[in-house]
C-alpha cells in the first residue's frame, strides 16, 4: 500500500521492470507514482494555475527518475548548448529544477539538476563556498505540447552520482522549482516555499522530505 504523504513529503515509488532503451522509465510506470503539485511563487503566495507544475518520482537501486509536467504561459529557452545538451546558466531561461540532499549530506551540501522545455540540462554539486559540475551521466527527454500549453521533461539520474551507499529506508531532503520568463519580473515557483525577500532557491533548510516506497 502506498505511503501516506504529508504536505512536505514527496514519495518515490520503486520501478517495476527495467528502463527503456533511452534509460528512461516506461510511460506506464509513471501512473504508480503520486504527484506533488505546486503553482504558487517562491514565497508560497500568488498562485498561478496556468503555471502549475506536477512532479512524479520513481526509483530503482541504480537510478532515480523524475517526471515534470509544467503548464506554461510562454516558453523562453536557450538554443545553444554543449554537444551533449549541457548548458550552464540554464536558470536564466525557463526550467524545472530538483535539488537533492541524500541522507549522508547535510547543511549546505546538495545536488542541483535542471532541465528546460527543449531538453537542455545542467547538473551541479553545491557545497559551502563551492559549486562544480556533477558529471552525473543523467539521461533526459523533453517535449512541448502547444495544444495543452504544457511541457514535459524526464530525468534519469544514476544513483551512483548521488550517493555511495543507497539505502531506501533512509529519507532524503528535496525541493522542486520552476522558472519562467525571459526577463524580470520572472515567475519563480517552489514546491516548499523558501520565503526569502527576493527569489532564492538555495535555501536547504526549506527542503521537504523524499521517502522511498519499498
Amino acid at each position: 500500500m502506498p505511503l501516506a504523504r504529508e504536505a512536505d513529503t514527496a514519495i518515490a515509488v520503486r520501478l517495476n521492470g527495467v528502463p527503456g532503451a533511452a534509460g528512461l522509465a516506461p510511460d506506464a510506470a509513471w501512473q504508480q507514482a503520486p504527484p506533488v503539485c505546486f503553482a504558487w511563487d517562491w514565497q508560497g503566495s500568488n498562485p498561478d494555475p496556468e503555471r502549475e507544475t506536477g512532479v512524479r518520482i520513481l526509483w530503482s537501486p541504480q537510478t532515480l527518475f523524475f517526471k515534470f509536467v509544467a503548464r506554461y504561459r510562454n516558453i523562453t529557452v536557450f538554443d545553444d548548448a554543449a554537444p551533449d545538451g549541457r548548458r550552464d546558466h540554464l536558470w536564466d531561461r525557463d526550467v524545472a529544477e530538483v535539488f537533492l540532499q541524500p541522507a549522508e549530506l547535510s547543511g549546505r551540501h546538495y545536488k542541483e539538476f535542471e532541465v528546460s522545455p527543449n531538453g537542455l540540462w545542467v547538473d551541479l554539486d553545491i557545497a559551502p563556498q563551492a559549486k562544480g559540475s556533477l558529471h552525473s551521466g543523467l539521461q533526459r527527454m523533453a517535449k512541448i505540447n502547444e495544444q495543452t500549453r504544457t511541457w514535459e521533461a524526464q530525468l534519469a539520474i544514476p544513483m551512483s552520482s548521488l550517493t555511495a551507499d543507497f539505502d531506501p529506508k533512509r529519507s532524503w531532503r528535496v525541493n522542486f522549482y520552476r522558472v519562467e520568463g525571459p526577463s524580470e519580473p520572472r515567475f519563480y515557483s517552489a514546491w516548499q516555499p523558501t520565503r526569502t525577500t527576493v527569489p532564492n532557491f538555495h535555501v536547504p533548510e526549506a527542503f521537504g522530505r523524499l521517502v522511498f516506497e519499498p
